[in-house]
């Protein structure tokens, strides 16, 4: 007898070791000290309801592709404004369904890194309102 059903996807697989394994894993790295930092949770796709900022490494520019100059400025919060604004991006365009869900002023509540007027920019970015930019500001 089964009282509850948890889904890791739509897809068959050819035993339950694999989704066994999933499950345990995105459970245990809850636990404190299994993982070395909250933010190695908080920081990652679905935690906050948006999908992840996309990832860099070296070399700068690899394939004719470049690390956006805004993440090697320096900058922190020049950094944390563009990975927010990426995390928009992917979401709606990859996730409609998260996008739909995401409530932007619950976030912004509870986003202590942002300026009010930063935050007022990340509202209007969210709605389709910002400025555009979004590869190097």
């Amino acid at each position: 007898m089964c009282d509850e059903e948890i889904s890791i996807g739509d897809f068959v697989l050819t035993g339950g070791e694999i989704p066994a394994m999933a499950v345990a894993d995105s459970i245990c790295r809850l636990i404190p000290g299994v993982l070395s930092d909250e933010e190695c949770f908080t920081g990652e796709s679905h935690w906050s309801g948006l999908l992840e900022y996309p990832q860099y490494s070296r070399p700068e520019t690899w394939h004719g592709m470049s690390i956006p100059s805004v993440l090697l400025s320096g900058n922190h919060k020049n950094i944390a404004i563009w990975r927010t604004r990426q995390s928009f991006l992917r979401t709606k365009k990859r996730r409609p369904d998260m996008a739909e869900r995401f409530d932007i002023e619950s976030w912004l509540t509870n986003e202590g890194q942002f300026t009010k007027k930063e935050k007022q920019k990340l509202r209007d970015y969210w709605k389709g309102e910002g400025d555009g930019q979004d590869q190097n500001t």
